[in-house]
C-alpha cells in the first residue's frame, strides 16, 4: 500500500484564537497524518494573513507545486483557514482537484458525500459571513473615533503628525513647508519639476528619505483635509477582484466630514483655485498628448517674465502651421502669454534652441579638456553628499527604531488574544515599513562606499553622449540634459544656460553660457 504525501496549510491572521495558534495548528495536522497514516512532507504557513484574500505568499506556493505533485493530499485544521472566501474557496478547490490533490479538514469530517458537499457550503458561507461582520463592527467603532476628529490608522498625510495623548492631528512643522511650497508654487503657475527641484533644494525627503516624487504633489494638492475639514470613509473599500482604488470615492452620504477637525495648512480659496487648475490642465493635458519630444520641458522658463514681474513661467511646446504650403514650426513659447497675454517675450524655434543648449554640453562638460575639472567636481559632490547620507542614515535608523517597537507591541498584544483585523492589517503594513527601511539604509550605506569617479569613466560616459547624439535617442538625449543643465533662461535678446555643475568657459574664461537669440 502506498503511502499518501500529505501537505499542510496553516494561517494566523488577527482573529486567531489562542488555541488555533500556528503551533496548535500543526500539532493538530500532524496527529490527524499518523491517525490516517499520511507522510507529512511539507507545511505551509502564512502569518497575519487574513483569508479574505488570496494574495498569501505561501498558499499561493502551495498552490504552485500542487502543480508539481510534491503530495497528494493538502490539510488545513479548519475550512476557514483555507479561505473565507467563497469563490476564492471554489476557485483554489478546483484547482487542487485538478492536479489530483484531496482537501482534508481536521475538525470538519468531509467525505465527498452529499451531505458533507452541503456542510462544507455552509460552513464556507458562515466563515465568510463572521469575516464581514466583524468588519462591520471594526468600522463602526472606527466611525465613532473619526467623529472626535481622531486618527484612525495608517500613516497621516505629509505635514502633519498625530498627538500620542488625545490622538488628534497636529501639524508637523518639519513638514508643513512641503505642503506650502507645494501649493505656493503650483498657483504661481510652476510645474511638476520645478516644484520637485525646489523641494530637493530645501532638502525635504519623503518620510522613506526618497526625494518627493510627481505623485506625492497630486496627493498633496487634492487633499482637502490641508483646508482643516477632518475626512474620514472618503475612498472606495476593495472592488470583486479584491483591488482597491484610492481614485474611486465613496457616496457623500457614507463620508464623515467635520470642518475645523484639523490644523488648517492652507486656505479654502487656494485649496479650490488648485482643485480649479488641476481639473483645467486635465482637459487640456498639453505635454501628456503631445506628439513632439521637447528635450528642455521643465527646464526652460522666461527670462522677461522672470525679470518684469517676479514670476518664473515656464514655457511650453507650441506646433504650428503656416503659409500656403502649411509647413510646421515648432517652438517654445512663455506659458504665461496663453494666460493673461502680457508676456510680450516672443516664440523661440525649438531646433535652434535644443540645438544650442547641447553644443553647450558638449563644449562646457563633455570635452576633453574640462573632464579633469568636472572629475574632481564630481568627487566632491560625492563627498559633500555623503555627509547628507549620514544624517540620512541617522534619520532612518531612528525611524526603524520606532516601527521595530510598534511591531512588538503588536506582536505582544496578539500574542495576549487581541481580535481585531484592523490591528494585524497594520502589523502587516508596518512590516512593509521595516523591509524599506531597511532597504534605503542599504542604499545608503553604498552611496558612502561608492568609488571615486575616474577620468576615463567619464570619457566612457562623452563617448555614449555622442553615440545618442548621432543616433537621435532623443529619451537618451533628454535625460543627459535633466541631468547637467539645471534651468535655460530665455530673454529677448539672449539666452542664458545654468548648468548643475559649476563649469568654467575654456575658451572665454567665464561661468555660464549666454548667446544672442536667433528667433
Amino acid at each position: 500500500m502506498t503511502i499518501q504525501r500529505a501537505a499542510a496549510y496553516a494561517r494566523f491572521s488577527s482573529d486567531n484564537q489562542r488555541d488555533e495558534s500556528i503551533d496548535a495548528q500543526v500539532r493538530a495536522i500532524e496527529a490527524y497524518c499518523k491517525q490516517k497514516g499520511f507522510e507529512l512532507v511539507k507545511i505551509y504557513i502564512d502569518r497575519a494573513k487574513s483569508a479574505t484574500t488570496d494574495k498569501r505568499p505561501q498558499f499561493q506556493q502551495m498552490i504552485v507545486d500542487s502543480e508539481k505533485g510534491l503530495f497528494d493530499v493538502l490539510i488545513v485544521h479548519k475550512l476557514d483557514r483555507f479561505s473565507r472566501d467563497k469563490y476564492d474557496s471554489a476557485k483554489y478547490k478546483r484547482k487542487l482537484k485538478l492536479n489530483g490533490i484531496k482537501l482534508y479538514s481536521v475538525t470538519e469530517n468531509l467525505d465527498g458525500s452529499p451531505e458533507s458537499i452541503i456542510m462544507e457550503t455552509f460552513l464556507e458561507g458562515m466563515a465568510e459571513y463572521y469575516s464581514k461582520n466583524l468588519a462591520r463592527e471594526v468600522m463602526k467603532g472606527m466611525k465613532e473615533t473619526a467623529y472626535q476628529c481622531k486618527h484612525t490608522g495608517g500613516l497621516p498625510p505629509i505635514g502633519y503628525a498625530v498627538d500620542p495623548v488625545t490622538k488628534k492631528y497636529i501639524i508637523n512643522e518639519e513638514e508643513r513647508g512641503i505642503v506650502e511650497t507645494v501649493f505656493s508654487m503650483f498657483l504661481a503657475g510652476h510645474g511638476y519639476n520645478q516644484i520637485i527641484r525646489e523641494l530637493t533644494e530645501q532638502s525635504y525627503k519623503s518620510r522613506y528619505g526618497k526625494p518627493i516624487s510627481k505623485g506625492t504633489l497630486g496627493t498633496i494638492l487634492r487633499n482637502e483635509k490641508y483646508t482643516g475639514t477632518y475626512i474620514f470613509n472618503l475612498t472606495d473599500s476593495k472592488d470583486a477582484a479584491g483591488k482597491r482604488n484610492g481614485n474611486r470615492h465613496k457616496n457623500s452620504e457614507d463620508v464623515i466630514r467635520v470642518e475645523g477637525g484639523m490644523p488648517q495648512l492652507v486656505t479654502k480659496e487656494d485649496f479650490q483655485k488648485a482643485q480649479d487648475k488641476m481639473n483645467q490642465n486635465k482637459r487640456q493635458p498639453g505635454a501628456y498628448k503631445a506628439k513632439e519630444m521637447y528635450l528642455l520641458s521643465g527646464l526652460i522658463v522666461c527670462g522677461e517674465c522672470l525679470k518684469n514681474v517676479g514670476i518664473q513661467y515656464a514655457m511650453m511646446g507650441n506646433t504650428k502651421y503656416s503659409g500656403r504650403s502649411k509647413l510646421k514650426y515648432v517652438t517654445y513659447r512663455c506659458g504665461n502669454r496663453d494666460r493673461t497675454k502680457a508676456c510680450k517675450n516672443p516664440e523661440l524655434r525649438r531646433e535652434y534652441i535644443e540645438a544650442y543648449v547641447l553644443a553647450q554640453l558638449q563644449e562646457k562638460i563633455f570635452n576633453d579638456e574640462a573632464i579633469p575639472l568636472l572629475a574632481k567636481q564630481l568627487n566632491e559632490y560625492q563627498k559633500s553628499k555623503e555627509t547628507h547620507v549620514k544624517a540620512d542614515q541617522q534619520r532612518l535608523n531612528k525611524s526603524l527604531e520606532g516601527v521595530e517597537r510598534q511591531i512588538d507591541n503588536i506582536v505582544n498584544a496578539v500574542a495576549g488574544g487581541l481580535n481585531n483585523p484592523t490591528i494585524l492589517e497594520k502589523l502587516s503594513s508596518l512590516e512593509q515599513q521595516k523591509i524599506e527601511l531597511e532597504t534605503k539604509l542599504l542604499e545608503a550605506q553604498q552611496v558612502k562606499e561608492k568609488a571615486a569617479i575616474t577620468e576615463d569613466a567619464l570619457r566612457q560616459l562623452l563617448s555614449g553622449f555622442q553615440d545618442h547624439i548621432t543616433s537621435r535617442n532623443l529619451p537618451e538625449i533628454k535625460k543627459f540634459i535633466g541631468s547637467y543643465v539645471e534651468k535655460v533662461i530665455v530673454y529677448k535678446e539672449h539666452v542664458e544656460v545654468i548648468f548643475k555643475l559649476q563649469v568654467v568657459d575654456l575658451i572665454n574664461g567665464g561661468e555660464g553660457s549666454r548667446t544672442p537669440v536667433r528667433r
